[in-house]
């Protein structure tokens, strides 16, 4: 029987429909296991299988980068395939590093690759005069913080030694 949703069939037609079909009355199968041929404790409710094709397809997610746009206001790269940003770099990913030592590429990730606009430029004149990389400056970023700080009336100052 056809019948549009929550319209017209009452339970026990479609009791009745589902004894016809040779179904149990309670819309309930059992179901076996896939591993071992043996049947699940309970019966499961079933219904019809929908399957869709994903067109999550490589070409089209691919995103690279080399050069590209920075944010303003915290000189990071943008985000998103669709502004051409760079890759994010979590905290999950940052203690991945971490934990394997990896202290040099860490910190050319978080500066030079990232908001280090001086040690970015510098990074690049290096690599073209053939000279060593200088180490990297304080990055925009951690300006940003500061800046917000002095607008909650907090005096910050970086003290370098």
């Amino acid at each position: 029987a056809i019948s549009p949703s929550l319209a017209g069939l009452t339970e026990e037609d479609i009791k009745g429909e589902l004894r016809k079909a040779g179904l149990s009355e309670d819309g309930k199968a059992t179901l076996y296991d896939g591993r071992n041929g043996e049947p699940f404790e309970r019966p499961t409710t079933v219904g019809y299988i929908y399957m869709l094709k994903l067109l999550h397809l490589v070409e089209d997610k691919i995103h690279m980068r080399s050069v590209g746009p920075y944010s303003l206001i915290t000189q990071q790269p943008l985000g998103g395939k669709a502004q051409f940003g760079g890759q994010r770099f979590g905290e999950m990913e940052v203690w991945a590093l971490e934990g394997y030592g990896a202290a040099y590429t860490l910190q050319e990730m978080l500066t030079i690759k990232s908001d280090d606009v001086a040690g970015r430029a510098g990074a690049y004149d290096a690599i073209i005069r053939g000279r060593k990389i200088q180490a990297p400056n304080v990055p925009a970023s951690f300006n940003v913080l500061v800046n917000e700080m002095k607008a909650l009336g907090l005096n910050v100052e970086l003290v370098e030694e």
